[in-house]
């Protein structure tokens, strides 16, 4: 037997309701927020991660899915959603659409790690993109979005942490003060945060190590640098966001994980499922389009893991929408009734009723079994009897009652009384 790929997961019938539950709601969400889908590639150009994710990231120094394909072409699948989004705006000429362009996505995306509690190789995001627009409005806006699909579905007791970190200009002089910081202690630091140290030693506050944690426990924070034009645009985000009444906490340790993004960051955290503990999480990236050849375009963004959220709403005993359910199994005792039971199964599903037949050549016996483990409300029997009397014999598999119901009427009575 073969089995399923390490970090993976099938998604079976019995849960699968739930993922569709959960990205119905994201897209009735983005169509209030006049968000429009966009689906890009599953790989790209390795290149377009090493530009847009950033070398120094643990994604792309330790957890990308990279290949040579045939043509000796570097691909990558896709470890996340927003480079893709930017090398497509790019690539289509969006910056010539209408701004902002408002987009979202379901995707999967891979990563080479550990597997964990809502954290597989293969995994499930809904994310949201906003380009064209540096306005602390889109900010907030994009984060209420986030709150409002994490509400729809069902998720409480979340904290909103919010941060900034600054543009090129104010982050140079935080590099400077971090690098001061932390060179007493560079001969201790992993050897990968030993090259952010050079490269990018922000990313050095994003470290996992516990080493590594302990040195930046005491380190600067990037919002004592922030110019003034970022100081406002922080300000403004916050006096929106108190003003729709969205609680949040600033926490100038959150950083991201990714080398893109400038000014205002997010997490919408939560204890429910364990350590690992932020459900969604993005901010803003005003320079990642310009990496693809698209011009200065300015954008913000969130992506959420599905599987997460999944674990979440199980964890916090939040309720799903029930699995709709078969309304009438046709018991068919014949090959006449046989078909006659095939002909009203579809004339009920044209008119919008979930229905089942045989497909077997079961007794009447073991359709009742069959029709009871698929939890069909309804078995209509239908017989020699049934066929003469041009009516079916419906039972009610909840309590045993029973009536008899022409053939004529089966669908108007399934929609309107059943």
């Amino acid at each position: 037997m073969v089995s399923i790929p390490k970090g993976t997961k099938d998604v079976l019938p019995k849960d699968s309701y739930k993922w569709q539950f959960i990205e119905n709601a994201a897209r009735e969400v983005a169509e209030k927020f006049n968000v429009k889908e966009i689906r890009t590639p599953v790989f790209e150009h390795t290149e377009v991660f090493l530009r847009g994710v950033g070398e120094t990231t643990d994604i792309v120094n330790k957890e990308m899915y990279t290949f040579t394909d045939k043509g000796g072409r570097s691909v990558t699948l896709k470890p996340e959603g927003t480079a893709g989004v930017a090398r497509a705006f790019a690539d289509n000429g969006m910056q010539s659409y209408a701004l902002p362009v408002k987009l979202y996505y379901i995707t999967p995306c891979f990563r080479y790690e550990r597997p964990q509690a809502g954290r597989l190789r293969e995994f499930h995001q809904f994310g949201v993109e906003i380009l064209g627009s540096s306005s602390p409005v889109t900010d907030a806006e994009t984060i209420l979005l986030a709150k409002e699909f994490l509400e729809k579905i069902g998720v409480k007791n979340l904290t909103l942490y919010i941060n900034s970190i600054g543009c090129k200009t104010c982050r140079a002089e935080y590099h400077k003060a971090l690098k001061e910081y932390l060179k007493d202690n560079y001969h201790s630091l992993c050897d990968l945060c030993k090259d952010r140290y050079e490269k990018n030693p922000m990313r050095i506050l994003d470290c996992k190590n516990p080493g590594c944690k302990s040195i930046v426990a005491g380190a600067p924070k990037i919002l004592d640098y922030l110019c003034d034009d970022c100081r406002t645009h922080f300000e403004k985000v916050k006096r929106l966001l108190t003003t729709a009444g969205a609680e949040y906490e600033i926490n100038p340790d959150i950083v991201r994980g990714l080398d893109y993004y400038t000014k205002t960051v997010f997490e919408f955290v939560s204890e429910d499922i364990g350590a690992q503990s932020t459900v969604c999480g993005g901010g803003r990236y005003d320079k990642l389009v310009s990496e693809f050849g698209g011009g200065d375009v300015p954008g913000i963004g969130f992506a959420a893991g599905l599987e997460r959220l999944i674990l979440l709403l199980e964890n916090s005993g939040a309720e799903f929408p029930e699995e709709k359910k078969i309304k009438i199994y046709l018991a068919p005792m014949g090959e006449e009734a046989a078909e006659k039971a095939f002909l009203l199964t579809q004339k009920l599903r044209k008119a919008g009723v979930i229905a089942e037949t045989d497909h077997a050549d079961r007794g009447i016996k073991s359709q009742f079994k069959y029709a009871d483990k698929i939890g069909a409300e309804y078995v209509g029997v239908i017989g020699s009897a049934e066929l003469s009397a041009g009516a079916v014999r419906l039972k009610k598999m909840s309590d045993g009652t029973e009536r008899e119901v022409p053939f004529s009427d089966l669908v108007a009575v399934a929609k309107m009384q059943l």
